[in-house]
């Protein structure tokens, strides 16, 4: 059997208040989860920052073992062309010794030379890496104390919470996939959650825009689902509110003896 409107509006707005009340669970909670979450990315940045160092370090360290090596080679050559030097049989072969000797002392300046830069940057990663690691340090205790905190207060709310949305599941199923839609998209984009609304003093419960007295009454009659003209909240019903009649005073009879 097809639900009637006033049914459907029913089931929506039950569905609002326990949306509602989880939101209120949610706001307890305040900014707790995104600083948790933002903490944990920001470690892990600093993480990939400190392993980058450490790879620029071992690669500086592998051109300063390459540099010696090369250094260790020109040395070598050096003393073999000293030896040379002493069996030359004329100046031509003498300066060409000379020449190639020349070039290797200079090879071996070079690489002590990038020995030195490498050794520096080298220092300097690892400086950058201790400053790093201290900042990595104080995030991460941080990151506990947020952690324990958010933990306090969610298990204190975890049974409510659970039970509402048990709640929500089966208010859920007794809304129509086209009215759950439309309410989820309204819910979505509103700033205070609200996607079901009623009519309190003519205006809009979401966003407080007079509702003109003919759409109030087709509200009213329930017949049809109505939404404000202006944030597109569904109105689920009107808040009449009962304003108690002052009571007069009663006029104490005048007992006069004449």
């Amino acid at each position: 059997m097809e639900s009637t409107v006033a049914q459907k509006l029913d089931s929506l707005k039950k569905l609002q208040q326990i949306d509602s009340k989880l939101d209120d669970i949610v706001k307890i909670r305040g900014a707790l989860p995104e600083e948790v979450g933002d903490l944990e990315d920001e470690i892990v940045g600093y993480q990939t920052r400190v392993a980058k160092h450490n790879s620029e370090i071992e690669a500086q360290n592998e051109q300063i073992a390459n540099n010696k090596a090369a250094i260790v080679d020109a040395n070598k050559l050096i003393k073999k062309y000293a030896e040379q030097q002493m069996n030359v049989r004329n100046n031509r072969e003498y300066d060409a010794i000379t020449k190639e000797t020349e070039l290797q002392t200079l090879e071996i300046q070079i690489c002590e030379k990038r020995i030195r830069e490498a050794e520096l940057k080298i220092e300097g990663k690892k400086a950058e890496i201790a400053e790093t690691e201290t900042i990595l340090d104080e995030r991460k205790k941080d990151l506990e104390s947020k952690k324990k905190e958010l933990i306090m207060i969610t298990s204190e709310s975890m049974e409510d919470e659970n039970k509402l949305k048990e709640a929500r599941e089966k208010a859920v199923s007794k809304v129509e996939d086209r009215l759950l839609n439309s309410y989820n998209k309204i819910r979505n984009n509103a700033s205070n959650g609200l996607g079901v609304v009623t009519i309190t003093r003519s205006a809009c419960g979401g966003c407080f825009n007079i509702v003109p007295p003919q759409r109030q009454a087709e509200v009213r009659e329930r017949k049809k689902i109505i939404v404000c003209e202006h944030c597109g909240r569904i109105f689920a019903d009107i808040e009449d509110l009962q304003v108690a009649e002052d009571k007069k005073p009663k006029k104490a009879k005048n007992s006069l003896w004449l």
